[in-house]
């Protein structure tokens, strides 16, 4: 049977190609990861959206325990005379920050921020903990929500809160700090590559994109359809900028006492949002495998006649025994033809049909999601063969992303190249730069692009800095970004 075009399959959703934003809030309405809540700039995450959060969930609390790492949790609110211990923190955040001023009818003595990160009271605690050097590391994560009070938002990339994890680590050297830092962004990367399949660009931050009172931050960066970059994940190094602020010290190795050296680590739901921007298309939601929460949809055909309901219950039956996500849509309420539709629009990596000639036949058909292939696969063996297939849509997804980003990458040696890609095409630019941060803010002021990372990955493309002539100091990867 012929397809029908993207244009007809799925009315609802505007074309990416004719408005991108418009096509994403399309998607995110259609396939019902959210809806709005009465609080502007809040979201709601519905059952298939969080599903999604619960499967990047439990992937980083796997690996972060395999690396000593152990949960805790601190409060919502912050006193504000603790917000105000760290002055390039507290300035970093000060518009964003949301007010408690009452409890009940009585007006607080002292201000509460609803939290925007959690550096400042963990900061307290640890100072109440610490005593020796024998205590060291601490290796504290917490799963919870943070506010930012943002102007403009949009579902998962952008919102008043949003969840996310924040880890927060104490060491006796820098280079324990530094080698803790390092090792959580490659976890973020494994998580992106190996969950999300998003290849991602990892390096360090512009001293101006860094965050407020770290002395280094690092970043994972994914490209979008669109050619915008998303920082997909962030490690500090810290350093002792906290710690000094908030008097955390401990009995050193020589009885004297030292202050320790601090890390913190976060990633949030965004990520929800660049997996739809890198895998999705016109019919919609395009999930990998290893992050959908229906891995496999089963379709019956004709479902009504002896013997179809319970030759897909098998099938159900034996891919569930393997550890995957299977759902068996029964209801014959909606027509195979609307069911085609709702999962392709919802993701589902593999849909197999059966119906009286396939069993006869003693196959079944399968549909990938990401291509549309459609094979006839044997009924014997089928877990295997489906089990072997979800991992090579998750490779090919992975690729296919990979392809994209270095398509929309490109290498520039002079401003007015510069801007005209960043007017008309859209992506990573690779370029040198001279280091100097008055030369970053002209660039952003004149074209929205800000330097995404100093890449690990270093490349000598030139000798001076394309935006003011200056000796290049580093290559960079800059782009406009969400």
């Amino acid at each position: 049977m012929a397809r029908e075009s993207d244009k007809d399959f799925v009315k609802d959703i505007t074309r990416m190609e004719d408005d991108f934003a418009q096509w994403y809030t399309d998607v995110i309405k259609k396939t019902d990861l959210v809806d709005y809540s009465p609080v502007k700039g809040f979201m709601v995450i519905k059952p298939y959206g969080y599903a999604l959060w619960e499967n990047i969930q439990a992937f980083l609390d796997r690996r972060f325990k395999e690396t000593g790492h152990q949960n805790c949790y601190f409060p919502l609110l912050i006193p504000e005379s603790l917000l105000n211990k760290e002055k390039e923190h507290v300035e970093g955040f000060a518009p964003e920050v949301a007010w408690v001023t009452h409890g009940g009818s009585e007006e607080l003595a002292e201000r509460l921020c609803v939290r925007p990160t959690s550096e400042t009271i963990i900061c307290s605690m640890y100072a109440k903990w610490l005593n020796s050097y024998r205590d060291l590391p601490y290796l504290y994560n917490q799963w919870c929500s943070v506010v930012r009070w943002e102007k403009a938002t949009r579902p998962f990339l952008r919102t008043s809160e949003f969840l996310w994890q924040e880890g927060h680590t104490l060491h006796e050297t820098m280079e324990q700090a530094q080698e803790e830092t390092l090792q959580m962004l490659g976890i973020y990367q494994e998580m992106a590559e190996d969950l999300l399949a998003i290849p991602m660009v990892a390096g360090r931050k512009s001293d101006r994109e860094k965050f407020a009172g770290a002395e280094a931050t690092y970043t994972i960066e994914a490209l979008m359809h669109d050619g915008k970059a998303l920082q997909s994940g962030t490690s500090h190094n810290l350093a002792q900028h906290f710690t000094k602020a908030f008097d955390i010290t401990y009995q050193g190795r020589n009885n004297v006492l030292e202050y320790p050296y601090h890390t913190s680590w976060g990633a949030s739901t965004r990520l929800i949002g660049g997996v739809i921007m890198v895998h999705g298309d016109n019919r919609g939601l395009v999930l990998p495998p290893r992050l959908a929460p229906i891995q496999v949809v089963i379709v019956p055909i004709a479902q009504k006649k002896a013997g179809v309901l319970e030759h897909a219950r098998g099938i159900e039956a034996e891919l569930k025994a393997l550890g995957l996500r299977v759902k068996l849509d029964d209801d014959d309420s909606n027509s195979p033809g609307w069911k085609f539709n709702e999962y392709e629009m919802k993701g589902v990596p593999i849909r197999i049909e059966v119906g009286p000639r396939d069993i006869e036949n003693g196959v079944v058909i399968a549909v990938r999601r990401d291509t549309h292939e459609k094979a006839s696969l044997e009924r014997e063996g089928l877990g295997s063969v489906i089990a072997a297939l979800l991992d090579t849509i998750h490779g090919d997804m992975l690729e296919r992303a990979r392809k994209n980003r270095d398509e929309k990458t490109y290498t520039i040696d002079n401003y007015e190249t510069f801007k005209t890609v960043m007017a008309e095409t859209p992506g990573f630019v690779k370029t040198m730069w001279c280091g100097d941060m008055a030369c970053e803010e002209k660039v952003k002021a004149e074209t929205g692009v800000t330097i995404r990372c100093i890449p690990f990955e270093q490349e000598q493309l030139g000798d001076t800095c394309p935006f003011c002539g200056k000796p290049a100091k580093h290559m960079v990867y800059m782009a406009k970004a969400y």
